[in-house]
């Protein structure tokens, strides 16, 4: 049946396309191959496929180059504002980094300034006290003075009033001249006793003159003391107020840390450190010894906070010509547990704070990553490294250089995955970094 259908096409399609032959010649034979009407009309539909194949492909390529056009064009026009507004972010980061460099730049020389005025404020003190040392002596030698000027002058009296009951009495021409010469002798002695008497009084107003300069000296120091103290509380308040908040707009405990850092660093001494100065409250010193007492205390807690904030994440871990791309929070569904900067290939890669290095490595997904524990349980992480600068229990000090911007592990572009780990829990870096700024 089928090969009858097959005869009866072979005939019908025969008739109006007959078999053709193709001659294949050389130099020695000729041959052909005929071409049956099946064949022809299988290798004409094919090279009809082809081409309306071809035509519709032309077609919509011609098409969407019409419509994508437009689209293209919003999207360059997209682009460019998009890296306007990155190019503007960068500028505007690299001016808070320079007023951020120029506030620790006033913050050091308001250090060294305090410094300063804690060694005249000391100095003062002593001299001060020197004073009073002084005038207590002078007031002593002016008591002393008096009571041995009274002393002659009564001891002058009774001489006196003996030589005339004498003189009455007297008898005798040897009597007379005993009398003579004791009239004489006494004479003298009321003479050198009185000329004792203007010497010390003489000294006596000298030594109240000069109790006076003293004391004018002593209100003028005291004033210029009180002027050295207003000065140190209101650069120690300027001082320690922006680092108070800067801790407390990072979520963290700012007395618990410095119970911290106290317990750590709980030497004292030295010749700078007199004995005296107590925050207590002592009653046995003076108001001056207290409030200078008082502005040490403030000075130890900056110091304290001081080294917090280097045992603390606040810095950077990126500088220069680099974009923040991702922050921390949900990405395509997950978890993004940390902060993306995106820079060129080999950027150098700081730590934050002082730590000690506990990772450094390959590790899964992170690639190349570096690990620092710092102070107060906190860990920061530093992934997708090309290249890893520093050693496993390492100990490094904040802007200390780490290792290199790269792509590896599980990352779609040169880029540093920044996270930071409370007591294990992450948290936004960039709570640290926002912190800190207008303060570093």
């Amino acid at each position: 049946m089928i090969k009858r259908l097959s005869v009866k096409l072979h005939d019908t399609l025969a008739r109006s396309i007959p078999e053709r032959r193709v001659f294949l010649r050389s130099d020695a034979d000729t041959r052909f191959i005929r071409v049956g009407p099946v064949a022809q009309v299988v290798a004409g539909g094919g090279a009809m496929t082809i081409v309306a194949w071809a035509i519709f492909a032309t077609s919509i390529l011609v098409m969407d180059s019409f419509g994508a056009g437009p689209y293209r064009d919003q999207t360059r026009r997209d682009l460019q504002t998009y890296e306007a507004r990155l190019n503007a972010l960068a500028h505007e980061r690299d001016a808070r980094a320079r007023e951020a460099r120029t506030a620790q730049d006033r913050f050091s020389s308001a250090l060294e300034r305090i410094s300063a005025m804690q060694s005249d404020l000391l100095e003062s003190e002593r001299r001060r006290r020197e004073l009073e040392t002084g005038i207590e002596v002078i007031q002593a030698t002016l008591r002393r003075t008096m009571i041995e000027r009274e002393a002659a002058t009564r001891k002058a009296e009774r001489l006196a009033g003996r030589r005339d009951g004498d003189s009455a009495t007297a008898r005798g021409n040897g009597e007379a001249e005993e009398r003579d010469g004791t009239v004489e002798f006494l004479a003298a002695a009321l003479e050198d006793t009185a000329q004792a008497r203007d010497r010390t009084a003489a000294d006596a107003q000298a030594a109240a003159d000069r109790a006076e300069d003293i004391a004018h000296e002593l209100r003028l120091l005291r004033e210029r003391n009180d002027d050295i103290f207003r000065q140190l509380e209101e650069a120690v308040a300027v001082s320690v107020e922006p680092l108070d908040a800067m801790f407390r707009k990072a979520g963290l405990d700012a007395d618990r840390l410095l119970d911290t850092v106290r317990g750590a660093y709980s030497g004292q001494g030295g010749p700078s450190l007199p004995a005296s100065l107590s925050t207590r409250g002592d009653a046995t010193l003076t108001p001056e010894a207290q409030r200078a007492g008082r502005i040490l205390g403030r000075l130890d807690e900056l110091n304290l906070y001081r080294l917090a904030a280097e045992k603390t994440p606040f810095a950077r871990p990126v500088e220069g010509g680099v974009r923040l791309t991702s922050g921390y929070g949900m990405r395509w569904g997950r978890m993004h547990k940390g902060t993306d900067f995106a820079g060129a290939h080999g950027t150098p890669i700081l730590a934050t704070a002082d730590g000690v290095v506990s990772h450094a490595g390959w590790l899964s997904g992170y690639g190349r990553v570096v690990k620092i524990k710092h102070a107060f349980g906190i860990e920061t992480r530093y992934a997708h490294m090309s290249r890893i600068r520093v050693k496993q229990g390492q100990r490094v000090s904040r802007g200390d250089r780490i290792g290199d911007m790269g792509n590896t592990g599980r990352s779609t572009g040169t880029h540093l995955h920044y996270e930071v780990r409370v007591d294990e829990k992450a948290i936004n870096p960039m709570t640290y970094i926002k912190a800190a700024k207008n303060v570093f």
